[in-house]
């Protein structure tokens, strides 16, 4: 089985090939420096780069998996593309894209939800899709748009339990990163400063939103703005006004501290509601250090992370979703592109 793979739901462009569960070529493009200095993705900038990129990405994927170029028929079994969730014309790019692959290919096309790629990334060892889950599990999926709850049954069967309500947590880190004047992505931008804070900080509060397993960070991200302002002035970003080196390093190992702890108990209450035993963490929060090291201290559970690799968009997740599909011999398959995708299941 040989399947070729698009993801473009928000700023990376790339396109895989898959085959016989061994990843022959993984291409992206990173967008970061092209919205860098908006401090955030700006979506028309994003489709517009897709757009130029794409076919670059393809090429790329072709000749490092020793595919034909340009497509033939025959040369796939099946071409896969993430259909959502993510930005509207990001998705579109994808899509038409896809669709033409196909077309030259004389394949099936099918669409995957984004998230569901998190989930299955976990899979990928070494290159190879042979580490498999075992269900049912918890997934957590953490990203810069999406922070969700699954109780995952099997492949396709999937059941949300909780979503975040406003600021996913990997926008949560974008924005405060922005108030303490650190670059874009701010997630890396934050955990590199907190590895640097010596003594005590200042105590956030802990969104946990009891009896419910939905997410909230909006008011995590107004806390510290409240913080800087009381330091700062109430007027402090729009004067360029900024903490010393060593105050903001402990800001923000303060701040990531109360993400990682609400996401894990959060992870874990759910996990024990169910009886279940192993949760997988997907997205591309999921390389965070810290969030990784206070799962590894978690008692009773069985944890499974996608390699740092596969965190970030990656068209390798969406061939693997694919695949597992035409494994299970029957499921629901859509082409519509669906910018607010809430239904995570194909069965």
């Amino acid at each position: 089985m040989k399947i070729l793979a698009f993801e473009t739901t928000c700023d990376e462009t790339s396109a895989a090939v898959l085959g016989g569960g061994r990843l022959l070529a993984n291409e992206v493009f990173s967008q970061v420096p092209l919205h860098r200095k908006y401090s955030g993705v700006v979506p028309e900038l994003a489709s517009r780069a897709h757009l130029e990129k794409i076919p670059f990405v393809l090429s790329g994927a072709l000749r490092g998996s020793r595919s034909s170029v340009p497509l033939k028929r025959g040369s796939f079994d099946a071409v896969a593309f993430s259909r959502g969730p993510g930005l509207p014309g990001a998705l579109m790019v994808g899509r038409v894209a896809a669709e033409a692959a196909a077309e030259l290919a004389g394949c099936p096309l099918i669409g995957v939800n984004h998230l569901e790629g998190h989930l299955l990334a976990c899979e990928f060892k070494g290159g190879r899709a042979c580490a498999r889950l075992r269900f049912p599990l918890l997934a957590l999926l953490v990203s810069g748009g999406h922070t969700e709850l699954w109780h995952a049954r099997g492949y396709g069967d999937y059941r949300v339990l909780g979503r975040t309500r406003d600021d996913a947590a990997g926008e949560a880190f974008d924005k405060v990163a922005k108030l303490l004047g650190l670059p874009y992505p701010g997630g890396p931008s934050v955990e590199k400063e907190a590895a640097r804070a010596r003594g005590k900080g200042p105590e956030f509060p802990r969104p946990l939103l009891q009896g419910t397993a939905d997410f909230s960070f909006s008011g995590l991200k107004t806390a510290v703005s409240y913080y800087l302002a009381g330091r700062l002035g109430e007027d402090f970003y729009k004067r360029g006004l900024r903490l010393p080196p060593a105050d903001r390093a402990r800001v923000c190992k303060a701040f990531q501290s109360a993400v990682v702890e609400t996401l894990v108990r959060k992870t874990a209450e759910a996990a024990r509601s169910l009886g279940l035993k192993r949760i997988a963490v997907g997205g591309g929060v999921s390389a965070n250090g810290a969030l990784r090291e206070a799962f590894g201290r978690l008692e009773g559970f069985e944890v499974r992370f996608s390699e740092k690799a596969y965190c970030s968009d990656n068209a390798a997740m969406v061939a693997l979703c694919a695949q597992r599909r035409l494994e299970s011999g029957g499921f629901r398959n859509s082409l519509r592109v669906a910018p607010d995708l809430a239904e995570p299941g194909w069965r």
